[in-house]
């Protein structure tokens, strides 16, 4: 199945990064001391989906995302080109 799972009640945005090091690590320094594991996944998503949303730097230039609100999880979702791969596993 190619698509994120809906979002929990205290998670209201999906923040998709626009790098792999710096998924590496939200995923490696972030989500394996907070859960016990993390993981990067790659992915495409069809570019007229996501000019409904700006670039949004979090920190450092090289902390850049999408912010997509749960509830437009579902077009996302639709919007996804391929196959969603993992390309690394932390912890």
């Amino acid at each position: 199945m190619n698509e994120f799972p809906p979002r929990l009640p205290d998670q209201p945005i999906f923040y998709p990064v626009l790098s792999e090091a710096y998924a590496v690590q939200i995923a490696r320094d972030w989500n394996v001391p907070a859960s016990g594991s993390g993981f990067v996944t790659r992915f495409e998503v069809l570019k007229s989906f996501l000019e409904g949303y700006p670039i949004e730097q979090a920190g450092s230039r090289a902390h850049l995302e999408y912010w997509i609100p749960a509830e437009d999880l579902p077009e996302f979702n639709k919007a996804i080109v391929g196959k969603i791969e993992v390309t690394a596993a932390f912890g």
